[in-house]
């Protein structure tokens, strides 16, 4: 489903990613790992096509529902979530002044319209809305609050993968969607990941430092991000070895 060689990507004139290369397979999830300043987050906003991210040398592909390769850097953001692909961020901005429901409402109907569907109702989204609330434990009402404004750190987790369900993409990159959990809610959004993503034909990206919600989200592969590039790959056991040893010996 995603395909990338020998990626590099600066900020700021600054090299990043020196020559990643990651392939993820319909109905695999994939775990990266890495420490600070390794380039995880520079990976998803480089895919998700975040301006300011330049891509030096490289490619990534993401396959279309035919399994047509398509160049996904030559994708404007919006034409890579309508092909399917979701970015959850690391910190979620809050939008004053913006309903979480007509955020949602608009931002589905404008991917159904560019995949030549017709638009959802207002009961028909509303439906919509409240099962996906329902697999996240959230109130609608806070469907109904401007967008993250006044959540807390979880909250706005949880608001995220609601969203995530009703956009239903097929690859979905996940940028420390763990940061700012408590223990409750770790589980509610790793059991969310799992009702929405673990299917055949969809795929996940986390992007982690710790171990601990791949004890809800298991992984397919653990990869290890370093200087820029991926140096280790292996399975779940891999995780639990980092969390024992830390990544200075790998990351060497």
């Amino acid at each position: 489903m995603l395909k990338i060689e020998n990626l590099h990507a600066t900020v700021a004139d600054k090299p990043i990613l020196k020559g990643l290369s990651l392939s993820i397979n319909a109905g695999e999830i994939h775990a990266i790992m890495g420490p600070n300043g390794a380039g995880k987050s520079t990976l998803s906003y480089v895919l998700g096509g975040r301006p300011g991210y330049e891509v030096t040398e490289g490619s990534a592909t993401f396959a279309k529902e035919n399994g047509e390769a398509q160049d996904l850097l030559d994708m404007d953001p919006h034409e890579r979530a309508a092909a399917g692909l979701f970015l959850g961020f690391q910190y979620p901005v809050e939008i004053p002044g913006v309903s979480n429901v007509q955020f949602l409402r608009e931002s589905l109907n404008a991917q159904r319209k560019a995949r030549g569907l017709e638009p959802l109702s207002g009961g028909d989204f509303l439906k919509l809305a409240r099962e996906k609330a329902g697999l996240l434990k959230m109130d609608m009402d806070m469907l109904k609050r401007p967008v993250n404004v006044g959540f807390s750190g979880g909250e706005k987790k949880r608001n995220e993968m609601v969203q995530m369900g009703i956009l239903d993409p097929r690859l979905a990159i996940l940028d420390e969607t763990d940061s700012g959990l408590d223990i409750d809610a770790l589980r509610i959004v790793g059991d969310g990941i799992n009702s929405i993503m673990r299917r055949p034909d969809k795929a996940v990206l986390l992007i982690t430092h710790y171990q601990r919600l791949l004890d809800y989200v298991q992984p397919d592969l653990v990869h290890v991000l370093a200087a820029g590039r991926i140096v280790k790959s292996g399975g779940p056991e891999l995780a639990l070895e980092l969390e024992r040893e830390g990544y200075a010996e790998i990351a060497a």
